[in-house]
């Protein structure tokens, strides 16, 4: 499409796609195949050579996952995004494509458990070293930094603390350095624009708000193309020497016929292409419907939300709540500059009583599903100390913002009177 939109509402309905050119479907078609005939020799040796972009295999591209890179990079503001297998495939490939063995990159205390799990000890044993900071200071990112130093790495709404991330503050003493931001926006599409603040490369779980309906896993790695690979070359030697993985390129060079994607491109024909967490073309389709909605949802998350945060603020069995409008201090202040238009549907609280308050709470509710995921329409709740974040120790979960009563909510966009009765409900009965 030659038509550029600027609104969500509408680049979730509209871009990257308009019709079938041979059958006038206006539907974006589901291409579940393998493999895509070449023209002549020529053309498949331009595709290999990365001369010319095109459908090569679909572990590497495929059409129906294109339409969704495209609308969720339009939508972040985005050059181009790479889809994946889950969330947890789009943060490794994230650090993966400037992190090789011996390097080292700093990453924010608040963090979904598994992210944490992974930086911590999965990547140990790739010899790669995390570097785990508080957040609360931005100078932490840079007191923490060495000559092997990648990247800087932190989630818009932590999961599950919900404090808003320095977006802007880490970003800006990264960028002197060639060291980028990378934020996992999972939990904050359409009321956080990460690029907007100086981050350079955005991840989300497209199982969550992007789908919105809770039936299929992905990931989505974004490149800002606002970051510049080659200004300290040599803290970013994954895309400034040859690449022997594909044909010594030379990342940077290589792409500037093509734009400012040096970073997705070689995730895309490296990591992608070698470790094989590609994106089901089934599963692009299901997210491309949850995008049609999400500015919308996201409006009903944040309303309910809000309502929900003054609804527990003021119940005499909880102790505190965590989400972003009920902040105060520099959380307000980061909230208020970070988040535009509502602060989401995730949120926790602490209920007085400890671990078994916590567990009568979550087996009283009736309306809430009690799972592990986030984002859905529907509400869910889940208490993470015995479940997403039970691999941590004591120290780490609390770093993490997990307490043994901590309850985790996210909020749907069911009626809010509906809501409200199953969470007091179940606050009576804890």
């Amino acid at each position: 499409m030659s038509k550029i939109y600027k609104n969500p509402e509408t680049i979730g309905l509209h871009a990257g796609w308009r019709k079938d050119e041979n059958t006038n479907s206006v539907a974006v078609p589901i291409h579940q195949t393998t493999s895509y005939q070449f023209d002549d020799c020529d053309h498949a040796a331009n595709l290999f050579a990365l001369s010319e972009l095109g459908n090569i295999y679909t572990r590497i591209m495929n059409p129906t996952v294109a339409v969704l890179e495209d609308r969720i990079s339009a939508i972040e503001g985005g050059v181009g995004a790479l889809g994946v297998a889950s969330g947890l495939a789009a943060s490794a490939y994230a650090i993966q494509n400037l992190c090789k063995s011996g390097d080292n990159f700093i990453s924010s205390t608040h963090l979904y458990g598994g992210t944490y799990n992974q930086f911590k000890n999965t990547f140990a044993s790739m010899g790669i070293e995390v570097r785990f900071v508080d957040p609360s200071d931005p100078q932490n990112f840079l007191d923490a930094v060495d000559e092997k130093t990648r990247a800087f790495y932190g989630e818009t709404l932590p999961n599950p603390s919900f404090e808003v991330f320095p977006i802007g503050e880490v970003a800006a003493l990264g960028k002197p350095l060639g060291i980028p931001l990378i934020i996992d926006n999972t939990a904050g599409p359409v009321i956080c624009r990460p690029f907007d603040h100086g981050a350079a490369v955005i991840v989300h779980s497209t199982t969550k708000y992007i789908g919105g309906h809770g039936t299929s896993i992905g990931g989505i790695i974004v490149d800002s193309g606002n970051f510049d690979w080659e200004a300290v070359p040599e803290r970013q030697p994954s895309l400034n020497t040859p690449d022997p993985s594909y044909s010594d390129a030379i990342w940077t060079e290589a792409v500037k016929p093509l734009g400012p994607i040096a970073y997705i491109l070689k995730a895309r024909t490296t990591l992608l292409r070698d470790l094989g967490a590609a994106m089901s073309p089934f599963n692009a389709f299901m997210f491309i419907q949850g995008l049609e909605t999400l500015a919308l949802r996201m409006k009903e998350h944040s309303k309910n939300g809000a309502r929900v945060a003054e609804f527990l603020q003021n119940h005499p069995k909880v102790e505190r709540v965590s989400y972003p409008s009920v902040a105060d201090g520099f959380k307000k202040e980061r909230a208020d500059n970070y988040l535009n238009g509502g602060c989401g549907g995730l949120m926790g609280f602490e209920i007085k009583g400890g671990l078994e308050s916590g567990k009568k709470f979550i087996e009283s509710l009736e309306m809430f599903y009690h799972v592990a995921n986030i984002g859905d329409s529907k509400s869910l709740a889940i208490h993470p100390a015995s479940t997403t974040h039970s691999q941590l120790n004591e120290e780490e979960l609390l770093s993490g913002g997990v307490s043994p009563g901590y309850i985790r909510l996210s909020i749907g966009i069911e009626h809010i009177d509906d809501i409200l009765e199953d969470l007091g409900n179940a606050l009576d009965n804890s």
